[in-house]
């Protein structure tokens, strides 16, 4: 039977986001339903709320996610009820010309549940951002966005991987391509970026130059392996890179800011034929211009990171041993745990830069 459940709504644009009362249907072919028991506060749910992603309203928010499946629909084979899971919001179809090239990271037709939950009350469909929605106590998704790890981790911890530490961390890793000894600069050091330089620290970059305007953030960054810092309003950035690279510039330079003033800086701040990695969020009126002939003349690499350009079934399992290991400190990124009637607060406290992550704990 269809279940109701608490979840946090964002009713309109820009206006405070509250607790309702939410109807969980039955999992149909393919989908599932996950109890949810932690769920990041990522900055995407504040720009659904804001009116950025786009104006379906009421969205059911939250997509930075760990539970465990409770229940399953016909033909779904690859989860079962009492599975540990991570939530993703690219569900890999396995037949489009991506997927079949053996590049499902680059799968051109993602999925999500086919049936909408509703506000109880008034019948009113949700969209769920990014097609999870897991502000909420349970949560219906395609069966693809659970990804099966290890249940003795912390789903505080786990549930990061979804979206923001998994951009961050394959926007190095995967996108990038950073290697042993490579140089790297990541500019913007919140959530992704700080991942971003764990991710270059784990891939043995030999030197890791984190650029923000927030002496605190840069403080954190260098607690997650950056080896030099800069405050870009106080230090020309694409200088202060260069200085420190020998005159030469960085071999990747990760964006993860989102505007077109920080690509610049990053397209500057590489070394010839170096790589620039734009996983900053652009909203839709922003322009971008560059010379052509510096574009031409620079060669090299300019890419953008989709999810960290990510395979959920191959990464989340294995950060999350890497995580058991020691290698790589997860936990770092949860600077708070709070309950579900506090994501607004959340919202503003973000805004102040005083947190890397809250975490809901449902």
């Amino acid at each position: 039977m269809p279940q109701q459940v608490q979840g946090v709504i964002a009713p309109g644009k820009n206006e405070p986001v509250r607790v309702e009362t939410i109807t969980v249907p039955d999992p149909g072919p393919g989908e599932a339903v996950v109890r949810v028991q932690a769920c990041g506060v990522c900055h995407t749910d504040l720009h659904y709320k804001q009116g950025g992603i786009n104006d379906e309203f009421p969205f059911l928010l939250g997509h930075e996610a760990a539970g465990v499946v409770e229940s399953v629909g016909d033909g779904v084979t690859d989860v079962a009820p009492g599975d540990f899971v991570i939530l993703n919001w690219r569900a890999v179809c396995g037949r489009c010309r991506a997927c079949l090239r053996g590049r499902p990271w680059y799968c051109f037709d993602t999925h999500n549940a086919r049936q909408r939950m509703t506000l109880t009350a008034s019948g009113t469909e949700l969209s769920p951002a990014l097609g999870i929605g897991a502000f909420a106590e349970k949560t219906l998704v395609a069966a693809g966005q659970c990804t099966k790890v290890d249940p003795a981790v912390s789903p505080a911890v786990a549930g990061l991987l979804g979206c923001g530490v998994m951009a961050g961390i394959g926007a190095a890793v995967n996108t990038g391509g950073v290697g042993r000894g490579d140089t790297v600069a990541v500019i913007g050091c919140g959530g992704v970026g700080d991942a971003a330089v764990v991710g270059a620290h784990l891939a043995g970059a030999a030197k890791i130059i984190a650029v923000d305007i927030d002496d605190r953030k840069l403080e954190t960054a260098r607690s997650m392996g950056a080896t030099h810092t800069v405050n870009s309003r106080s230090a020309d950035p694409v200088e202060a890179i260069r200085e420190l690279t020998g005159g030469f510039g960085a071999d990747v330079v990760i964006e993860a800011v989102g505007r077109p003033e920080t690509y610049r800086q990053a397209f500057y701040a590489r070394d010839l034929a170096g790589t620039v990695v734009l996983v900053g969020v652009p909203t839709p009126d922003m322009k971008l211009e560059l010379p052509l002939l510096d574009v031409f003349g620079r060669g090299g690499a300019l890419k953008s990171s989709w999810y960290g350009d990510c395979l959920p079934s191959r990464d989340f399992p294995m950060l999350i041993d890497l995580h058991q290991q020691g290698r790589i400190d997860l936990g770092a990124f949860v600077t708070e745990t709070i309950g579900i009637g506090d994501v607004e607060a959340a919202f503003a406290r973000m805004h102040e830069g005083d947190v890397l992550r809250s975490v809901v704990l449902l």
